[in-house]
């Protein structure tokens, strides 16, 4: 490290993230000179080799992306083709979508609020740290991932890349039996939800508010998971059709993950956006639970994104079971879905925001070009500005208090970098 007016401070593997990224930040005296999230896993080019296949084919290359939140690639992918081919998905399989993307949550958020985030609040170096001196409190994370590893495994086949999703619906509809053993094990981790939220709660929380515009889907009946309008926190609100006419991609040099801007302003995704958009959509119990935690009607403290994930999770968990007491099995798995000419958008809510795709077909349902936006690439701009606030704010700190600080920020965000790392233009040049 140089002298403190002139300071560098480097993170070369951020640790507790999905994906390989560091972190730069230069100081000049008192003013923050740069900071950059350098996302350097190597481009994996999904747009690239989707081109040429076969419309039916993304829910299962696409959920290659990420092993953490597959379900949310599926079924994003699943609502651009049905969008461009012109096919309904009817009631009883959207249902079954959103119980699965419910598992997904789930076992998401279990995972970053337990393994991942709680640690930077404890003193903890990691998750096994931290089980050594709290087994407890990690077991009851890890029974509630397993809650929601067991509802993708009964409805997607398997937990990980599940294998039962399809363009139009699944390639088989569980037994009501089937979703009702699930019960007892959902109505315990109803419980632990509830105990997950009283527990974060009582964190100490740095202070930081968000300036950003927010960006969250709005569904017209519940909180948005597999389905909604995109809607900012200025009251814009548009289509999927029109997403990329709002959000712009760009890149930068020091990272293999696009930066994004909505109407040329930074804005921000996931769960402070979803719940800042749609408190009012949160079911009554997942409602009283963030009041009991001192959450408002919206949260802008990114630091408190562990008790906005902790209060989905009750949702998660409730919905499933709401879901699995009223499921009528459909008559058949799937609708027929023909491929015509066409471009179809789709955008669900990942457990870490927005997720977008787009896909251009002929008439014979091959894929001339696809575009997919995640929310960590999203994010990335948000989370440089609030890295440089913090650096701004306790500019006093030593340099491992500091650095240690600004990864806690970036924690935050729960980044999925191999998510962000797929597209990268590139230019030769010869002499």
């Amino acid at each position: 490290m140089t002298h403190r007016a002139n300071r560098i401070l480097q993170v070369a593997g951020l640790a507790r993230v999905e994906g390989e990224g560091a972190l730069r930040v230069r100081t000049d005296g008192d003013r923050v000179e740069s900071v950059e999230l350098a996302i350097y896993e190597p481009p994996r080019f999904f747009e690239a080799f989707l081109r040429g296949r076969d419309f039916r084919e993304p829910p299962d290359i696409t959920a290659r992306v990420c092993g953490i939140c597959p379900v949310a690639y599926q079924l994003s992918a699943c609502r651009a083709v049905e969008d461009a081919c012109g096919a309904e998905v009817g009631d009883g399989l959207r249902a079954l979508r959103r119980l699965l993307y419910c598992g997904e949550w789930i076992s998401s958020h279990a995972l970053h609020i337990y393994l991942l985030h709680a640690p930077d609040f404890l003193g903890f170096p990691d998750g096994i740290a931290m089980a050594t001196a709290h087994r407890g409190i990690v077991e009851r994370g890890l029974a509630l991932k397993k809650a929601g590893n067991l509802l993708m495994e009964t409805i997607g086949g398997r937990a990980i890349h599940p294998v039962n999703v399809r363009v139009g619906g699944f390639y088989r509809v569980p037994e009501p039996a089937e979703l009702r053993s699930l019960a007892d094990t959902l109505g315990y981790a109803l419980d632990e939800a509830l105990e997950t939220v009283r527990w974060v709660s009582g964190f100490d929380f740095p202070d930081l508010d968000v300036p950003h515009d927010l960006l969250a889907l709005r569904d017209t009946d519940g909180y948005p998971i597999d389905r909604g309008e995109p809607v900012v926190s200025t009251g814009l609100r548009f289509s999927a059709r029109e997403f990329k006419e709002h959000v712009a991609e760009h890149q930068v040099a020091h990272s293999t993950a696009l930066h994004a801007r909505l109407d040329d302003r930074m804005y921000l995704t996931g769960p402070l956006a979803r719940y800042s958009l749609n408190s009012d959509r949160l079911s009554p119990l997942a409602a009283g639970a963030a009041a009991n935690a001192g959450l408002g009607t919206e949260c802008r403290n990114p630091f408190r994104s562990i008790v906005v994930r902790a209060v989905e999770v009750v949702y998660a968990v409730e919905e499933a079971l709401r879901i699995i007491e009223a499921y009528d099995r459909p008559d058949r798995p799937f609708v027929e879905v023909t491929p015509r000419a066409a471009t179809g958008h789709g955008i669900t809510e990942a457990p870490r925001g927005l997720l977008y795709h787009r896909y251009e077909l002929d008439a014979g349902g091959r894929i001339l070009s696809a575009d997919i936006v995640p929310p960590t690439s999203q994010n990335q701009p948000a989370i440089e500005h609030d890295v440089a606030r913090l650096v701004d704010l306790h500019g006093d700190l030593d340099d491992h208090s500091l650095v240690s600080l600004c990864e806690r920020a970036i924690r935050n965000y729960d980044p999925c970098i191999s998510c962000s790392a797929h597209f990268l233009d590139l230019t030769r040049e010869q002499r």
